[in-house]
This record gives C-alpha cells, sequence and structure tokens, in this order.
C-alpha cells in the first residue's frame, strides 16, 4: 500500500472538483472553427447587433424600396416645394416639391447596388491577381507587382472623376461601377498575394503538394480557405469606401446619371436649401453616415474577432 501523507486526500479532492467543473464548463467534442470563435466574440458586443439592424434596414430599402415608402419619388409638385412633413410624408418635401421620404428610401437602391457591385468586382480582380502572382512568383509575380504599383499611384478619386468626366454621355449604375473597380483593386491585390506567400509555405499546403495535388487544388482548398479572413475584412472596409465615392462621384454631377435617386446626388441638390431649411439636407447626409458608419464599424469588429492586424495579416 501507497503511504498517504497528511493533507494528501485534501489536495486529491480539490483536484478531482476542479477537473469535474473543467468538464462541465467545457464538454468534450469537436473544437470550434475560426468562424465561430470569431461569431461568438463578435455577437457579444452591443454595437455588432446595432450595426447589423441598420444594415439590414438600409438592404430592405434597397430591395423593397415601394413597401417602405408609398409615395412616388419622381411625383413632384412646385406648389409643395419646401412644404412641411404631413400626412403620409414624415419628412415634407424638397425645393422641387418631391417627397424627401420616398427619395431617401429609393436612394438606398442605387448606392448600395454600387457599393456592392463594385465591391464584388474588386475582390474577384483582386483575388484572382494576387492568388496568381504569389503562387507562381517569378516573372508572373513581378509583372502583376508592377502593375499593382502603377495603378496604386494613381489616386482612386481623381482618376474616377476624370474617367467619368470623359464618359459623361454614357453615364450608368453600371458604368460607375466599371470605372471604380479598374482603380479599385490594387489594395486587395497586395493583401491577397502576401497571405498568399506567407500560407504556401505551411506544413499542410506543402505535405498536399507533395502528396501530388494540383496546383489548382492546393490554392483553392488549403491556401484560399485560410487566407479569407484578411481578404474578408478588407473587402468589408471596401464596401463603405465605394459607396462613399459613388455618393461623392453623384455630388459633384460626374457620377450616376440624372434621372437614377441616389444619395449623392439629392445631398448636391440639397445645398441650396442649408440655410433655409438644413433638414433637406440632413435627411440623405445621415443615412448615407448611418449606412458607411455601421459598415466600417462591422469591419473593425470583424478585423478584432478574426485576429487580423492593420497589415491585413492574422495577428500570431
Amino acid at each position: 500500500m501507497s503511504e498517504t501523507y497528511p493533507g494528501q486526500e485534501h489536495r486529491w479532492l480539490e483536484t478531482d472538483t476542479a477537473l469535474a467543473h473543467a468538464h462541465e464548463r467545457e464538454p468534450l467534442g469537436e473544437p470550434a472553427s475560426v468562424w465561430k470563435q470569431a461569431w461568438r466574440r463578435m455577437r457579444r458586443r452591443p454595437l455588432t447587433w446595432v450595426c447589423l439592424l441598420i444594415l439590414a434596414v438600409a438592404l430592405a430599402a434597397a430591395a423593397f424600396p415601394d413597401l417602405l415608402a408609398a409615395a412616388d419619388p419622381t411625383a413632384c409638385e412646385l406648389t409643395r416645394s419646401m412644404g412641411q412633413p404631413v400626412s403620409g410624408h414624415p419628412f415634407g418635401f424638397d425645393r422641387q416639391g418631391c417627397d424627401i421620404y420616398a427619395r431617401v428610401v429609393w436612394g438606398a437602391r442605387a448606392s448600395l447596388t454600387v457599393g456592392f457591385a463594385t465591391t464584388f468586382v474588386v475582390t474577384l480582380i483582386g483575388v484572382s491577381l494576387g492568388a496568381w502572382a504569389g503562387m507562381r512568383g517569378g516573372w508572373v509575380d513581378t509583372i502583376v507587382s508592377r502593375l499593382t504599383d502603377i495603378v496604386f499611384a494613381l489616386p482612386l478619386i481623381l482618376a474616377a472623376i476624370v474617367v467619368m468626366e470623359v464618359l459623361a454621355t454614357h453615364r450608368s449604375v453600371w458604368g460607375v461601377v466599371a470605372v471604380m473597380a479598374a482603380f479599385g483593386w490594387p489594395n486587395i491585390t497586395r493583401i491577397t498575394r502576401g497571405v498568399v506567400m506567407s500560407v504556401k509555405n505551411n506544413d499542410y499546403v506543402l505535405a498536399a503538394t507533395a502528396a501530388g495535388a494540383s496546383r489548382w487544388r492546393v490554392l483553392t482548398r488549403h491556401i484560399l480557405p485560410n487566407a479569407a479572413a484578411p481578404i474578408i475584412v478588407y473587402a468589408t472596409l471596401a464596401l463603405g469606401t465605394f459607396i462613399v465615392l459613388e455618393a461623392t462621384l453623384s455630388f459633384l454631377g460626374v457620377g450616376l446619371p440624372p434621372d437614377v435617386i441616389s444619395w449623392g446626388s439629392d445631398i448636391a441638390a440639397a445645398q441650396s436649401t442649408l440655410r433655409s431649411r438644413p433638414l433637406v439636407l440632413a435627411y440623405p447626409a445621415l443615412a448615407l453616415a448611418l449606412t458607411v458608419l455601421s459598415v466600417i464599424i462591422l469591419g473593425d469588429v470583424a478585423r478584432d474577432a478574426l485576429g487580423v492586424d492593420e497589415t491585413g495579416k492574422e495577428a500570431s
């Protein structure tokens, strides 16, 4: 029989109790994925739910504007110019006699369509070029890197203004998307190239390559899924940038055509009423600011939850 020392039974009892409590707190099972862990961190922050609520309202307005606004945003009567809020028109009327609330609701469609479409195209171009350069290296990496440097040297907003001014007679929603995407892809290309070059040297990637997996399979099954976190974070932050850029172009008169309702064009039209009735400008400006702020805050929260640093790499 083993000898028992004084107090040893007490220590054994404490150890058994601690182990029992640990099993109660952390039941055995599959470890949570990175995405599940990130979502758990995000949903604990009240700011996440506030931003998601604002974005849900903006998306609902963009998808179903006729359900949220009964008035016709294009039915303008000069007899109602600068009219005060009345039943069915909670924001009143602008200088042209248009219903401000209806225009704010309908303006979400163009602004969000341009923002999401540009973000999708930019992500597609950037991820494709960055992954190609990161995987192949050599002359491919050199060409993509130099092309990225050239486009990156051009100020995004200035380049968009110049091109949209040249295409003034052919302006459209998809034209704005194409111009913004043509100059907006370098950042995500750099981020993708960096994370691909970092991940491709990991042991599980080298093992897959040694096992005979094709370069395409290694990229799509092993590298990109593990490099998705910084790409998604940047795409979320870029969405806010592109929504603001569209509003800026429309505000300057070189963005969407006049027959398309957008927050930027309504802000531009309301400049003349800033002194006499500032709320005419405040309503579309507030809708734009809240939407963009919600997107940017969600991007920051996601970056913290996924452990991505300021350079776009996952923090160790």
